[in-house]
């Protein structure tokens, strides 16, 4: 592993692996009477967090907690911050305490790579999402999602699966990050947009581009649902809220379709009854909920490579007196 996890595309197939691997060796924790190791003891993680956030914000914060280490919550409200502080200033304030990794929510995409190509902080920095940039541990938890569904098994990747993305992709870091992950585990990527929805330079993506969802689905291993983001958005991308539902949401209708292995997923939060369904969110086929208890055995998994060390997360059991004897 490197230093720093800014971008899915700086990761090669055997890191890639390696986290996904290594996140299966976490997940095992979770069902343990005490969810803790004693990895990170003695180290200080900071969560920077200068865009609001539930599900990630929390999810680093129990796999920081469950790897022992000295967590810091840092929100931009109420701080210098709001006060006219600067990036620059937060950092250098945060390697005075010494904080050992810095993982940052910005709104601003490339905000993680300035932090990490300065020398205001010596420690680690994790992207936890930057504007319509990135956000790398939604991209690994998911196809930490995939693999256990599609192709099970320590070592294996994603190749030859079909996974078909649809929604806002132009607003959204979740499908850049998966994209280029998916395409690196060697799966075959198709977005399903509104052509406004798509992004300019699209072609350059390794992935494939419809705008038609019903030919798409009966063709997915995993199909992936986005939030419409209307907090970005600036103008009107589509008519009303009734017409994109009606061509680019998953319905019981279209759910039908898929294969009878295919998973369904959400990056959350959901919008119900525009993107998805609730009989499809809640249906066996959901992986949403899954998705998130992931998230946290990925983000362990993280942390655990860049601050903790390369031997195995889960040390073998030593032998016991009587069975040495």
């Amino acid at each position: 592993m490197k230093r720093h996890l800014i971008s899915t595309a700086d990761l090669t197939r055997d890191d890639a692996l390696l986290i996904l691997d290594t996140a299966e060796e976490m997940a095992q924790v979770s069902t343990r009477a005490v969810k803790k190791l004693p990895t990170l003891r003695g180290r200080t993680v900071v969560n920077l967090f200068f865009e609001d956030s539930t599900r990630t914000r929390t999810s680093f914060e129990v796999a920081e907690k469950r790897l022992s280490a000295d967590v810091i919550n840092f929100s931009a409200k109420g701080s210098s911050v709001s006060k006219g502080e600067t990036l620059k200033d937060t950092a250098l304030t945060l390697q005075a305490m010494g904080a050992d990794a810095v993982v940052i929510r910005h709104g601003a995409s490339g905000a993680p790579q300035r932090l990490a190509e300065s020398d205001w902080l010596h420690g680690s920095v994790v992207n936890a999402g930057d504007g319509t940039h990135e956000h790398p541990t939604q991209a690994l938890l998911d196809a930490f999602t995939m693999r256990r569904h599609l192709n099970p098994g320590l070592g294996r990747d994603l190749a030859g699966r079909r996974i078909t993305i649809v929604g806002d992709v132009l607003h959204s870091r979740v499908a850049r990050s998966n994209v280029r992950l998916l395409h690196t585990l060697g799966a075959d990527v198709t977005l399903v947009a509104p052509p406004t929805l798509v992004p300019f330079g699209i072609e350059t993506w390794p992935c494939a581009v419809s705008y038609d969802l019903d030919a798409v689905l009966p063709k997915s291993d995993a199909v992936m649902m986005l939030r419409v983001q209307r907090e970005r958005m600036n103008a009107a991308y589509f008519p009303t809220q009734r017409e994109y539902s009606l061509r680019y949401g998953l319905d019981a209708k279209r759910a039908a379709t898929l294969p009878d292995h295919a998973i369904v997923m959400h990056p959350g939060p959901m919008v119900r009854g525009m993107e998805i369904a609730s009989e499809i969110a809640d249906s066996t086929r959901s992986t949403i909920v899954e998705q998130v208890a992931n998230g946290v055995s990925i983000r362990m998994a993280v942390l655990y490579l860049l601050l903790g060390g390369s031997e195995p997360a889960l040390s073998p059991a030593r032998p016991t007196e009587e069975h040495s004897k």
